[in-house]
């Protein structure tokens, strides 16, 4: 199953939109998700999707729109305190991570190497194992202490994906946005997907 596995961080950023219509999208496209959550990201969830109660124990299925079955089937959560989990070891196979939204607090954590939970240490080892690893910032305005970390993180070799949404494909609402973000880390971890958004232009116009 490895070859549809994926391992999906959710730390407590803004946008933790982003992070639940990732897994929603990769649970309808098959794969077998991995799922972290930090603690804050909880308390987040609650200002910012209006989901009340939400807690680690609280069941997927009341804060992702998808069926029971498939949340039993195709999601698998861990204690982000289990640092004896699968994949705290380099010997667990998966496609690839995505971190989504990823805290400042978290991109300091894995550009340095300080894994103190299940979330930096498994980035870590797809770092370290040269696997795929998708980080994806959500600050605003970024300081030169955090560029330097996203600099970090990159010439570490993973794919630093802002959540910066194009309009080129003429939005009508956030879901347009969160699920450009979405293609986006999709195709950088090499996951076919059925998003319809890319640039259509470069035609040009006829001279007057």
């Amino acid at each position: 199953m490895s070859e549809k596995r994926i391992v999906v961080g959710l730390s407590g950023a803004s946008g933790t939109i982003y992070g639940t219509r990732m897994v929603e999208r990769l649970v309808e496209l098959g794969w077998e998700v991995h799922l972290i959550v930090s603690p804050s990201t909880w308390k987040v969830m609650q200002a910012e999707m209006g989901i009340e109660g939400v807690s680690p124990s609280t069941p997927l299925t009341q804060w992702l729109r998808i069926t029971a079955g498939q949340a039993e089937h195709q999601v698998r959560t861990y204690n982000i305190r289990d640092i004896a989990a699968p994949m705290a070891s380099g010997t667990f196979r998966a496609r690839g991570m995505i971190v989504i939204p990823a805290s400042m607090k978290t991109v300091a954590a894995i550009a340095h190497g300080y894994s103190d939970n299940l979330l930096t240490r498994c980035a870590d080892c797809f770092l370290k194992e040269r696997r795929p690893l998708v980080v994806v910032p959500r600050e605003t305005p970024l300081s030169t202490i955090h560029l330097r970390n996203l600099l970090a993180l990159a010439e570490a070799g993973a794919h630093v994906l802002p959540a910066m949404p194009g309009f080129y494909h003429n939005p009508r609402g956030i879901d347009d946005l969160v699920d450009f973000m979405v293609m986006k880390g999709l195709e950088l971890l090499d996951i076919p997907h059925d998003f319809d958004m890319a640039w259509k232009g470069g035609e040009g116009r006829p001279a007057s």
